[in-house]
């Protein structure tokens, strides 16, 4: 059964949440510069049940939520953050994305029917994904990731996550650090494919012929 409200729905992500993914939430909560903002006793070493409780006391209900989207989709947790969104979409008169993410919900969209053709040729099987089965060769033969990664933002990756990959030294490092970002599930993986097919395409005709 769905959530009954915004404040149980937000639980139930945080809930969906790894140990680890549950620290970068709340180091991300703590590192907004915005007012109103949330001090650090009152989230550190909590459980989730009490950061929700905080958040919703500081922001109010729906702009929790939107900053619970926020950071999920910037420690590249979409697919908790599309959970969530569909959670709530109907528990506020206002949509859960806005600004940059109703850009990112279009790109989408558009990007959706591209994979859905193609999606017998870039998957391996029903559990591999062709860019899982390829990770090692991606890593090393990409060429050009900077436009890669301006095709991405938005729909896979948000400023954050961006910034953090392209601060790395070298091309390997980013798409290292980009993978990271693709562990939301196929979606994000099709949409990769995608944006590779058009920045890396000898690239992937190769990887192809050798299967």
């Amino acid at each position: 059964m769905a959530p009954k409200t915004i404040k149980a729905a937000l639980v139930d992500a945080l809930e969906d949440l790894s140990t680890e993914d549950m620290k970068k939430f709340v180091h991300k909560l703590l590192d907004r510069r915005e007012e109103p903002r949330v001090k650090r006793n009152r989230v550190d070493g909590k459980d989730r049940l009490d950061v929700v409780d905080v958040m919703v006391a500081t922001f109010t209900e729906e702009p929790a939520l939107k900053l619970a989207l926020d950071i999920l989709r910037d420690i590249c947790c979409q697919n908790v953050a599309e959970r969530l969104r569909e959670a709530t979409a109907g528990l506020t008169s206002k949509p859960a994305d806005s600004g940059q993410n109703q850009e990112s919900k279009g790109q989408h969209r558009e990007s959706k029917g591209q994979h859905q053709e193609s999606k017998g040729q870039h998957q391996e099987s029903k559990d591999e994904h062709f860019v899982d089965k390829h990770r090692r060769a991606l890593i090393e033969r990409i060429s050009n990731i900077d436009p890669i990664l301006d095709q991405l933002l938005g729909s896979v990756i948000q400023h954050g996550a961006y910034d953090r990959i392209r601060a790395q030294l070298t091309t390997q490092d980013k798409v290292r650090e980009l993978f990271k970002c693709l562990r939301a599930g196929p979606e994000v993986k099709d949409r990769f494919y995608t944006v590779l097919q058009e920045e890396e395409g000898y690239l992937i005709r190769d990887l192809q012929k050798q299967q």
